[in-house]
């Protein structure tokens, strides 16, 4: 009896606590798993360097249904992992190793859905989920000067940018900053964190890679852009208000980036120029001795950088990691001074030419292309056309491509090309380094 009595009275707290983990596990199924960001503790060995001020930017990764899986779960261990807040928008809301993407059509006005061709992928999945998915949605398309017209996900990604901004304001309406990025673009965080503090956040900001559709400048949307708190609400309200003429202005138009910077422009927020802080290229693709622009690229930060295979954001993120540990360790051990350690946590041009693409460089590499781009048609030898780039002293480097020799005046890592075989004049090149400006100014570009 005295055992059926404990048991008795031990039988409503079990069934309570059974209770409160039956609704703990039920409602925790409602809602995706979203990762937590790795803590920001430059003592503990953590992969995070210190990010102050991170907090009050929220960053956004706008993809699609036919490229999110094989693109965005690589940020999860990179770009995004060290992030505090951030929120990712697609054309289809699922899961993604326990990420929740998010839907930024989901609240557009229904007959736009229903009656613009553009949204036929769209109405697809959103019945049939990726079981609606056809072959000719996944075929690829060259970059062409007005988009890509024959890709369905292309064509349907110009209607996310305006309904993505009030989602966003939805998600999180305090953050001071919004920056957006795409699932082939790599962030500097403690860079960018660095150039935004030469900015009022409380007044309206439109920053980004120019770029221009007949007359309207805006800002390249895969190099990645920042917009302040008060320029998005700017742009909430007009599409509110304007809702029916602006889905209408989408419509006849092939870039939603260039559709979000004519509603800031109307709204009074004109472009801030970044380039060369924000990239439209990738490493391979850059010169950073160019001076054919209105910047020498050299002194400048280098935010973010664009058109990245999964590898390349990888591996920019183990060189961004090492680079700020190797300098933690040695102000650690008192080699360099607090605002040294700062400096080396900006990542400069000159610091991703110096650290990263020099020494990279070589005599000869097999299936690589450098870029060089002044043709000599006559010659065909490997030999021969490095013979003649060291003649010209100002070549610094050469390629033999489709039996066709190519020079070049300024040093680029370039790309992987199973045809080609590129070569570099090194000590010409270490020469050009050593000589360029020391960059004890920043140029901040704001």
């Amino acid at each position: 009896m005295a055992t059926r009595r404990v048991f008795r009275r031990r039988a409503p707290l079990i069934a309570s606590v059974l209770g409160l983990f039956l609704l703990y596990h039920f409602f925790s199924t409602l809602e995706p798993r979203q990762r937590q960001s790795q803590p920001i503790d430059e003592r503990s060995g953590s992969p995070c360097p210190p990010l102050p001020g991170m907090e009050d930017v929220l960053v956004v990764l706008k993809t699609g249904v036919t490229e999110a899986r094989d693109k965005v779960p690589v940020h999860f261990d990179t770009t995004l992992r060290c992030v505090p807040n951030f929120v990712i928008f697609s054309d289809f809301a699922e899961e993604i190793q326990g990420v929740q993407i998010h839907d930024a059509l989901a609240n557009m006005d229904d007959e736009v859905k229903r009656s613009v061709p553009d949204f036929d992928i769209y109405n697809r999945i959103q019945e049939l989920g990726r079981a609606g998915l056809e072959r000719d949605d996944f075929a690829d398309e060259a970059n062409s000067a007005i988009g890509k017209p024959n890709n369905p996900g292309w064509k349907l990604d110009k209607w996310k940018f305006l309904p993505m901004v009030q989602e966003t304001l939805k998600y999180k309406g305090d953050a001071k900053w919004y920056v957006f990025m795409e699932a082939d673009t790599y962030f500097s965080w403690p860079t960018l964190l660095e150039w935004l503090a030469h900015f009022d956040q409380t007044k309206p900001w439109y920053i980004g890679t120019e770029t221009q559709i007949a007359d309207v400048i805006f800002a390249h949307g895969g190099s990645g852009f920042a917009v302040s708190k008060p320029a998005m609400q700017l742009v909430s309200d007009a599409y509110t208000t304007r809702n029916v003429e602006l889905n209408e202005y989408t419509d006849i138009h092939w870039a939603g980036d260039c559709v979000l910077g004519k509603v800031l422009s109307d709204v009074g927020v004109p472009l801030h120029y970044s380039w060369p802080i924000l990239q439209n290229s990738n490493v391979g693709e850059l010169d950073q001795f160019t001076q054919g622009f209105y910047r020498r690229p050299w002194c400048f930060p280098a935010v973010a950088f664009h058109h990245l295979q999964a590898k390349d954001i990888q591996d920019l993120w183990a060189f961004e990691t090492q680079r700020w540990r190797a300098a933690e360790q040695a102000a650690q051990t008192r080699s360099i001074f607090r605002p040294q350690l700062t400096r080396k946590r900006i990542l400069l041009h000159s610091d991703i030419f110096k650290e990263l693409i020099f020494p990279a460089l070589s005599g000869s590499r097999e299936k690589w292309d450098n870029l060089s781009d002044e043709e000599h048609s006559e010659i065909s030898s490997f030999r021969e056309c490095q013979r003649l780039c060291e003649k010209n002293d100002e070549c610094t480097q050469f390629a033999i491509r489709e039996r066709k020799c190519y020079t070049g005046k300024h040093p680029r890592l370039g790309v992987a090309h199973g045809d080609t075989r590129s070569g570099w004049l090194v000590p010409r090149v270490e020469k050009m380094m050593n000589s360029a400006p020391s960059c004890s100014t920043i140029e901040w570009g704001a």
